[in-house]
């Protein structure tokens, strides 16, 4: 019943497959309905023009246009409006369902989820609801579900098309809220056929307080088979957890072998806890679900809100105050309360060296050789932004990294001073300074020597540098025969992406950008793509996402 944790949205207008579901229960007249009498001059019946109702339903004033769709009010680091403009819609429609996400890039993704939650005009060829439907599917795909569901739902019901109801499902099902289905669950059976939506009915009517009605959906359900087991029990929590829903039902997962979004949403919506075994069957994003979701309980919730920063589905900031909140709280796991404790140490800590021990703490515990998450380092970003900057500290790459995570680059300048040149420090400030004149020469490129892999890193820096203009143009040209790193190589995503940033087309750009970095991790993406994306993002007036995306090629690769 429903969609799996990650179906994808049919084409245009088109429902996906599934099996069909009959006509709608008839349902019997009233006892005290008197029997009708046959008559030779029937009454004429006054009949009300739609469009004359449509007005009281929905006044004019009232409708929202196609012409541009998205959640008003979405301000803080959004693209405008016009992100689109001259595009086909078509072609940009096709983009988004080809992006595999998760990106290996946290930049990336904020910038990804700003372009699409966006309010958008929608560009030329493409209906307005399918256009948002695109755009809340891939959202959904990277883990945002809570931003899916306001693009979806700044839609006007009357001008949903099957693709989007397909999409809107999935997003109450993410987020864990079978109500949102109740307002377009009869359209949606209609236009899709899906069984889910034949559920959606009866739980709808137990959450309007209708307890007798949605337990004849529920029984006419079950006879017809449209969902069993585990899928028909959940259905049944939440008729139950209605106005006198009168029922209570257990969940057993034994013998569930995958998560799907059906069983993933209402469980969530009802308070069953999900085994962590099954969020191995199905995508990451289904743990960034997880994590956004405020009924999960909040010891449960803070690894997969680790894992939710580190991907850029919950910010520094927000980290932060989940680990205070655990802080605050009583009966909290071991390893959370330890980490809340190492936090609250590296903010108020009594010196500099008793808040630099915390992060390290935070970042690897004692093993010294172990590289920290990169979700630590977002954990830390203002923590470590508090620090002096001062010379020998051994740790300043992961310091300089940790700001950059939340976007705190002329913090991280100061420790300019500080770093020796060469250094992944000194790179990644080489990279982000945003008020850096002049250019590195060839000497200082080659002075870089990166931890790791120095060779694939030592490209990275300067696909960054290039793209950003921080190299001459013949610097440019030599580093990339020493390197073997072909900048001038063209094909059908480079120029697709050339072309959309000599149009200024900013919407485009990033996700062509996505498309560019088709892999789960960064050393799995070539150095030329990075170049282009980095150039094609300045070209677009988006200079600092290209910064901080070429700073955390550095900190990840």
């Amino acid at each position: 019943t429903g969609a799996s944790a990650a179906p994808a949205p049919a084409a245009s207008g088109t429902p996906a497959s599934g099996p069909a579901v009959g006509a709608g229960m008839v349902q019997p007249l009233p006892s005290d309905t008197p029997t009708p009498v046959a008559s030779a001059t029937p009454t004429p019946v006054a009949t009300i023009d739609p469009s004359v109702l449509a007005q009281y339903e929905m006044p004019a004033f009232a409708r929202r246009s196609l012409d541009r769709v998205g959640p008003a009010g979405v301000r803080e680091g959004g693209l405008e409006a016009n992100a689109f403009s001259g595009a086909d819609g078509r072609f940009a429609e096709a983009l988004m369902r080809r992006v595999a996400a998760p990106l290996p890039s946290r930049w990336l993704s904020i910038l990804l989820r700003r372009t699409l939650a966006a309010q958008l005009d929608t560009p030329e060829n493409v209906d307005g609801a399918d256009f948002a439907a695109e755009r809340a599917w891939l959202l959904l795909r990277m883990g945002e579900s809570v931003a899916a569901r306001a693009v979806a739902q700044s839609v006007d019901n009357a001008n949903y098309t099957p693709k989007l109801y397909q999409v809107a499902m999935n997003t109450a099902l993410a987020t864990g809220d079978p109500g949102e289905l109740c307002g377009i669950a009869d359209a949606g059976l209609v236009a899709t056929h899906e069984r889910g939506w034949t559920m959606a009915q009866a739980m709808c009517a137990a959450l309007a307080a209708e307890p007798g009605r949605a337990k004849t959906l529920l029984a006419a359900a079950k006879r017809r088979n449209v969902a069993s087991g585990i899928d028909y029990q959940l259905a049944q929590k939440v008729v139950g957890a209605g106005p006198d829903g009168g029922q209570a039902v257990t969940i057993e997962w034994a013998g569930v072998d995958v998560l799907t979004a059906w069983r993933f949403g209402l469980a969530i919506a009802t308070g069953v806890a999900v085994p962590d075994t099954l969020f191995a069957t199905t995508g990451q994003q289904a743990r960034y679900w997880y994590a956004l979701s405020p009924s999960v309980p909040l010891g449960d919730r803070v690894p997969y809100a680790e894992a939710a920063a580190g991907q850029g589905v919950l910010s520094s900031a927000a980290l932060v105050d989940l680990y205070g909140a655990v802080d605050a709280a009583n009966d909290m796991p071991s390893g959370a309360a330890a980490a809340a404790n190492d936090l609250r140490a590296a903010y108020v800590g009594n010196d500099v060296d008793t808040r630099l021990a915390a992060m390290r703490r935070l970042w690897g515990g004692d093993d010294k050789g172990a590289e920290p998450s990169y979700a630590r380092l977002v954990l830390t970003a203002r923590a470590a932004g508090r620090l002096p900057a001062r010379l020998g500290v051994a740790d300043a790459r992961y310091l300089v990294a940790s700001m950059l995570t939340a976007g705190l680059d002329r913090t991280a300048t100061r420790w300019r001073p500080a770093v020796e040149e060469g250094g992944d420090a000194w790179a990644m400030i080489a990279l982000a300074d945003p008020d850096m004149t002049g250019q590195l020469s060839y000497r200082q490129l080659s002075s870089y020597v990166g931890r790791g892999d120095a060779a694939l890193k030592q490209r990275l820096f300067f696909a960054g540098l290039a793209g950003l203009g921080r190299l001459s143009a013949d610097d440019i040209e030599r580093a990339a025969k020493a390197l073997d790193v072909r900048i001038g190589a063209e094909n059908t995503w480079t120029r697709a992406i050339d072309r959309a940033a000599a149009d200024g087309q900013q919407g485009m750009v990033v996700v062509l950008a996505a498309i560019g970095m088709q892999t789960p991790r960064w050393d799995g993406v070539p150095p030329a793509m990075l170049y282009r994306i980095i150039g094609a993002l300045r070209a677009v007036g988006l200079e600092g996402e290209a910064r901080m995306i070429a700073a955390e090629a550095l900190a990840r690769a």
